[in-house]
């Protein structure tokens, strides 16, 4: 089994809700997120996830907007 890299991965966490329980436990966030009709907010740039609008919705439309940001 891989061995989980849970300092790395918090690390590499762009999530700006740094109190986040899930933070860097990726397979946690990303399905507590999904179960909330939502994207993890590191798929977002800095700015738009400190809105904490982390829909589908807006992730497509700041891709459409901006391209690749990552």
């Amino acid at each position: 089994m891989a061995e989980c890299k849970l300092d790395r991965n918090k690390d590499l966490c762009g999530c700006s809700h740094m109190s986040c329980g899930k933070r860097g436990v990726r397979c946690d966030y990303l399905q507590s997120h999904w179960a909330n009709g939502e994207l993890p907010g590191c798929l977002f740039p800095p700015d738009v996830d400190k809105t904490y609008d982390r829909s589908v919705a807006t992730f497509v439309q700041t891709y459409q907007e901006r391209g690749p940001w990552w």
